[in-house]
């Protein structure tokens, strides 16, 4: 398994630990190759070891590319559900053409043997971890010393990209850092908009609409709800409504993992909602004096929130580990929010075909929900069908590459405004929650009113009164 060179320690002992130097350099990159080992073998053999190892290495954290390959496919086969004892683990490995590379069966055999009991792999990881931050450090060091010497930055530029460097490694070290809430970026979203437990007695989490909770007696735990739009229709929005309701209105944490929209994006959507402020108002800067003051009766409930926000992680691995560390967090967690799931890779190896990378990605994200016991929520493209149609209103056969979708789904949820197609239309301002599957329920199409102007949507009563 050895890509480096290997030089042995002076110690008489067969146990030496192993270590490998830069080959370009000749230095010895900070690295602990037992604890590696020690990692990986403990995700083989244990679950809930793969787990919490994921939480605390990632894999550009081990210093051999046959360890990081290791970790991506045994991630990969248990988010699939599927057991990595050695035998599954290498014909995986022989498929995606990897096993020879690694060093075959012989190497998955003396991971495993390398493990004194599979709970101690998660104190391995923070090892491995530690090590790969030192070796950033160290390589962010000699880039900052050649920028230095080669003058030929200005002073400004050079303290700034040396400071993003270091920035960018201790950010990548924090978990806080995984997620933000309101009260911790709405400072910068207000500065640039100035520059330019539900008591209903429902059995699941309240949606914030009265008759799609009367429906499904709301989200409930192990839940995956897919929402699908065409573009423009306000997936995104509706969404954002069910954030809403279950962190601003119910207090219960959610998150929301926006592959799309950056955070200063999210909060104005989030203020214009909640505050009542036209979204083109908070985007050009022309904010009145009553504007203000709408924001500020609303911002301390907004900020308070326990609203999970994070703009990083694009593929099914990451996005796993952030739910899961945030969820060992916050064990309240109540909703988990992906926007989109297309956007989501699966990282790691190719896939057959992109119909099947979305399927599993969909397959993974049903069983993060049962594990977690909390709805997901992912939204998601539909295809050109509905305007191919006289009829233009979506069905959820209209999911692009929907390969397992369908069959994941306890729910389909579709959106479609009649007056995206017919600006003149008679029921300007409608919109129809197309409930096309339900799993434990009955089908439906419910009606809401539009206030994009907001960015919400809102009950058909609450928009008359």
């Amino acid at each position: 398994m050895s890509v480096l060179p290997r030089q042995t320690t002076s110690t008489p002992d067969d146990h030496a630990p192993e270590i490998y130097d830069d080959p370009f350099t000749g230095r010895r990159p900070p690295q602990d190759i037992e604890s590696e080992r020690i990692t990986l073998g403990s995700m083989i053999l244990d679950e809930q070891a793969t787990i919490d190892c994921q939480n605390a290495v990632w894999p550009e954290d081990y210093l051999l590319p046959a360890h990081a390959t290791l970790h991506r496919v045994i991630v990969e086969m248990r988010g699939r559900g599927e057991q990595t004892h050695p035998q599954l683990l290498c014909a995986e490995l022989r498929r995606l053409g990897e096993l020879e590379r690694i060093g075959g069966p012989t190497a998955i055999a003396q991971l495993i043997q390398s493990v004194p009991t599979a709970a101690s792999g998660a104190y391995h990881a923070e090892i491995v971890h530690e090590c790969a931050v030192r070796r950033r450090l160290g390589e962010a060091g000699v880039r900052i010393t050649q920028a230095s010497h080669a003058g030929q930055q200005a002073l400004d530029e050079l303290l700034s990209n040396a400071a993003a460097e270091i920035s960018a490694i201790a950010h990548g070290t924090d978990d806080d850092g995984d997620f933000v809430t309101p009260g911790s970026t709405m400072a910068s979203t207000l500065a640039a908009v100035e520059a330019a437990k539900t008591g209903t007695g429902l059995t699941g989490l309240a949606t914030g609409f009265t008759d799609l909770d009367s429906l499904t007696s709301g989200f409930q735990p192990g839940q995956l709800i897919v929402l699908a739009a065409r573009p423009g229709m306000g997936k995104s929005t509706l969404a954002m409504d069910f954030a809403r309701a279950c962190s601003i209105k119910h207090q219960v944490p959610s998150a929301f993992i926006s592959l799309e929209m950056g955070i200063n994006e999210l909060n104005m959507r989030l203020l214009s909602a909640e505050a009542r402020v036209g979204l083109h108002h908070l985007r050009s800067g022309n904010v009145t004096d009553d504007d203000w003051a709408r924001i500020a009766r609303r911002l301390p409930d907004i900020t308070a929130a326990p609203l999970y926000v994070t703009e990083a992680g694009d593929t099914l691995g990451a996005i796993q580990a952030k739910i899961r560390r945030l969820k060992n967090k916050h064990p309240e967690l109540g909703l988990v929010i992906i926007d989109y799931l297309q956007l989501v890779r699966l990282g790691g190896r190719p896939a057959e075909s992109r119909e099947r990378e979305v399927s599993e990605i969909s397959r993974s994200l049903k069983l993060l929900a049962k594990e977690l016991e909390l709805p997901i929520v992912a939204l998601a493209q539909l295809n050109r069908g509905p305007e191919m149609r006289a009829d233009k209103r979506p069905i959820k056969s209209d999911l692009r590459e929907s390969g397992s979708l369908e069959q994941d789904a306890d729910i389909v949820l579709l959106l479609y405004r009649d007056d995206a197609y017919e600006p003149e239309s008679p029921r300007s301002g409608e919109v129809d929650l197309i409930v096309d599957k339900h799993r434990n329920g009955p089908t439906a199409t419910i009606t809401v009113a539009n206030q994009l102007h907001y960015s919400r949507f809102v009950d058909m009563a609450e928009d008359l009164s």
